[in-house]
Parts: C-alpha cells; structure tokens; sequence
C-alpha cells in the first residue's frame, strides 16, 4: 500500500471499502490500483450507485445489446449487468479474500429495494442474487426492516453471507445482531460450517446530522449549536458498544467457539454532506479496530490526502455519546422519531434510484431492438 493515510488506517484496524462499482472501473484498471495503493479491501453497491453506472451507458453497450438480442425486460437486464458487475469486481479482490481469511475481500449486491416489506421475497431474491454471482466473497445487502430482520436470519441461516443495510437506531441494529446469531444458531443445527459466513452491519452516519443539524440550527442556542456534527459520530459510536456487548454474550462466545464470525458494524453513508464539517469527519472520527468504512470515492481521495488517524476514537467515547443523545432529547428531538423517518427515506431514495435505473436500462434496451 503506497499512500501512508491510508495504511495508518489500516493499521488501526479499519478495513477500507469502497462504496462505488461500474464497468468502467473495473474495466480500466482503477478498481485494482485502489486495491494496490490505497488499501482498498471491499467494495460496496446500492440502487443509487447502478442507476448512475449503467445509466450513463459507459461500458454497457454490448451488453445492453445482448439482453435486447435476447428479449429480457428491464429488471432482467438490470439484475443481469450489476451481478456481472460484482462478480467482476469479486475477481479483482479475490486474492483480498484469501488473504484476509475472507474477512475482506466482499463485494456487496442489494436485492431490489420494491422487497423491503416482504420477507419471502427478499429471501429467494437473495438465493438469487447469490447464486447468480456465484463467488465465495460476495455479500447480500438486505435492508434492516422488521420484515427484512426475518429474512436476514433465514439467509444466513442458508450460509450466504450478508451486509445489513440501512441500520439508522440502536435498538434497530440489536434486533439485527440477534437476527444475525439466530441465523448462525440455525445454519449449526444444519451443519454448515460457520467460518464461511460473514457478515457486516451498515450504519448510516451522515444522514443522522443532516437530518438534526437544520433543527438545532433553528433553536439556535449556544447548546444546540454546539451539538452540530455530532449526532452521527455518537450514534455510530454506541452502535459498536452495542456490537461489543452482543458479541461478548453467551449466546455468542457458543458460535464463535463454533467457528462463527462476530458480525462487524460498516460506517456507511460518510461523505459530509454540510460544507463546513471536516470532509474527513466520519473516518477520522470512526477509527476503531474491527470496523469497516465505506467511502465514496470523494472521502477515500479526501483521506488519502489529508486524513488523520489518532488512535481509537471510538471505545473511549461511549458515556460521551450518551450525552449527546440525551442533550437532543432535552432539546425537544426526538430520537426514536428521527432513526424511524431516516429508515423510511432510505427506503424511498433507493426505491427511487431502483425506478430510475429500470426506465434508463428500459430505453437503452429499446435503442438496441
């Protein structure tokens, strides 16, 4: 690894992933020089992310033509370009995988959002999906609703490792952890092996300010002010004492003895969206071993070049974190309210995405007939 941020990050035991994919990433090399130079070991997906891939029609020509020869309708030929896509990528950091005991390595791929609400379909999509990719590093993002809880269970519980989508509450990602664990305790009782399972848990942080930053610009105080840039970095922090404390249980320690892999929470959604934070905020302010960051490709290149990583920022800040929350509820905002309507937008804004990319490959498809 050539850039020193970068690995100093690593070092620290935050695994680096990537959270962009298209074909002309990794048809031109770029994907695998970030593996090379800048310890990038996981890529992540999302409906938004191959609605501006494949809808800029940059490297999808021939394929496109493909699906329109062979008569496949637009979610068809969607679903049939981005596994292409994963699988690919899965190829470049295939070698990540290995090394890292396939710990890293992942490359992850959403069922489509219109599932969020019904288990049962989100479960034969992600068999899918899975087998469609048909790599050992892959993983099956499943959004972290109560019926995707349900099914996140029953696909780990049929050995296919999983990234835990949309994960805004802490009482949200304790139901995903013990979703995760029953899901483990099932997959023993049918005898596969544990150590092949992985999974990670995606924290959405930026939102969180974006969303109570406006609010406390409104009250407008000295102590609402002062909490501005916060609420994110808090709420990610207590999320992994929740992690901590799920993976020290009994219930645990039995499957980890097993063979079975803690589940890793993923800071995800970590491009500052206000101007005046720090573009750096929610790597710096993340740093904790076991962790995994997605960036976009603007925060990755921001860190590269500017980055810091001072140590833990994360075990130590616990009761801190505490405070904040608990100052906003003294402030009249209300947290459980906040986590529930950043969820259902989530859902929406990939639910929009998805809708896009089908119209866009719809029209490129009836270009190529």
């Amino acid at each position: 690894m050539s850039n020193p941020r970068t690995a100093a990050l690593s070092e620290a035991g935050v695994s680096i992933w990537l959270d962009d994919l298209s074909r002309e990433l990794i048809d031109s090399g770029r994907l695998a020089q970030l593996v090379e130079e800048s310890g990038v070991v996981g890529v992540t997906t999302n409906p938004t992310i191959f609605a501006a891939a494949i809808g800029s029609g940059r490297g999808y020509r021939e394929a496109l033509a493909s699906c329109a020869e062979r008569g496949l309708d637009a979610e068809a030929a969607a679903i049939e370009l981005s596994c292409r896509d994963v699988a690919d990528a899965c190829d470049v950091l295939a070698e990540v995988h290995r090394a890292s005991g396939g710990r890293d390595g992942r490359v992850s791929l959403e069922v489509s959002p219109a599932l969020a609400h019904d288990a049962a379909a989100t479960v034969a999509q992600a068999r899918e999906l899975w087998a469609r990719v048909d790599r050992p590093n892959a993983m099956i993002k499943i959004p972290a609703t109560e019926a995707g809880l349900e099914a996140i269970t029953e696909v780990i519980a049929a050995g296919i490792s999983v990234n835990v989508t949309l994960v805004f509450g802490l009482s949200r990602y304790r139901q995903v952890v013990s979703a995760y664990l029953t899901g483990l305790e099932r997959a023993r009782a049918a005898g596969l092996d544990l150590s092949r399972i992985h999974s990670v848990a995606s924290v959405f942080v930026s939102r969180l300010d974006a969303l109570i930053d406006p609010q406390l610009a409104q009250i407008g105080d000295e102590d609402a002010l002062a909490l501005r840039g916060r609420t994110g970095l808090a709420n990610a922090r207590l999320a992994n004492e929740v992690a901590e404390q799920g993976f020290a249980s009994e219930r645990a320690r039995l499957l980890i003895a097993a063979g079975a892999n803690p589940q890793r929470p993923l800071w995800a959604s970590t491009g500052t969206k206000d101007p005046e934070l720090p573009d750096t905020l929610y790597v710096s302010g993340l740093v904790v071993a076991g962790s995994v960051n997605t960036m976009p490709p603007a925060t990755l290149a921001a860190f590269a070049d500017h980055g810091e990583v001072d140590g833990d920022t994360v075990s130590a800040e616990y009761r801190e974190s505490d405070q904040v929350l608990n100052a906003l509820d003294g402030l009249g905002i209300d947290y459980a309210e906040s986590v529930a309507r950043l969820e259902a937008e989530g859902l929406e804004k990939f639910l929009a995405s998805w809708t896009a990319l089908l119209d866009s490959v719809s029209e490129a498809l009836g270009a190529a007939r």
